[in-house]
């Protein structure tokens, strides 16, 4: 027979004294557990670094002479506190979209652009706001001369195809598939492409890889977006950013 005496727990009934302690024992015994295993997860994890949406910089409006590479970068001719005048800012759209479409009848002219800045160590990018914030400026009399680009050479790099935007602090950059269909898709919106080197490139870690034709990013490269890759390309400087044109034959995965 059961001992009718032996504390029995019934949810809707005061918790009988004799098993308080025991309770109160397991249950922090569990959210000991969890902390820790939470601790043990983030600790294996890559840091995410500084990269950030610069919202407390709030709205940047800029203006610029605009090149495309195809991807749309400005030549800052009049910046603010956090974009200085002779800068070369890459362009983006909201979420996953570039600003392609928006920027193809604005080449050449002066441009006026207004936004939220990204920021990740020496990447940083405008993401437009919509409507009449990305237009010609009103004065197009002078139109500044936007600087030649410089060709640095042919480098044979190593490191890893990502999406401008993500990279720059949009999203916290992970690894593993669901980082790259994240990228991909990023990149199939027209985000311009970025490749982040293993060592410095004239003293830079971020090249934008410039496309082809309309294509924003070269589709041969697609397949290799997220990867840690060596490959071969053309290095210019246009303005402040370096450019990289891909000899996307000679793109090899590394084992």
């Amino acid at each position: 027979m059961s001992n009718r005496d032996e504390p029995f727990f019934v949810g809707y009934l005061p918790c009988p004294p004799g098993l308080r302690l025991f309770l109160l024992a397991a249950s922090l015994v569990l959210f000991a557990g969890a902390g820790l295993l939470g601790y043990a997860i983030a600790s294996t994890q890559d840091d995410p670094g500084d990269g950030r949406l610069r919202f407390d910089f709030g709205p940047q409006t800029v203006i610029g002479v605009l090149e495309m590479t195809p991807s749309p970068v400005l030549h800052v001719t009049q910046g603010t506190d956090a974009i200085p005048e002779g800068h070369t800012l890459m362009l983006s759209g909201q979420g996953k979209n570039g600003a392609v479409d928006r920027a193809q009848a604005l080449e050449g002219q002066l441009v006026q652009a207004t936004g939220i800045l990204l920021q990740r160590g020496g990447l940083d990018m405008l993401q437009l706001n919509g409507g009449n914030n990305f237009r010609a400026a009103d004065d197009q009399s002078v139109i500044p001369d936007i600087p030649e680009p410089e060709p640095l050479g042919r480098w044979e790099i190593t490191g890893e195809i990502c999406d401008g935007k993500c990279e720059a602090g949009a999203m916290r950059p992970g690894r593993g598939i669901s980082h790259r269909a994240c990228a991909n898709l990023c990149l199939l919106g027209g985000v311009p492409p970025v490749f982040v080197t293993t060592q410095p490139i004239e003293g830079e870690e971020f090249l934008l890889i410039a496309g082809e034709g309309d294509e924003t990013t070269p589709p041969a490269l697609l397949d290799y977006v997220g990867l840690y890759v060596t490959l071969e390309g053309d290095v210019s400087r246009h303005g402040d950013l370096l450019v990289l044109t891909v000899d996307t034959d000679t793109v090899t995965v590394v084992e």
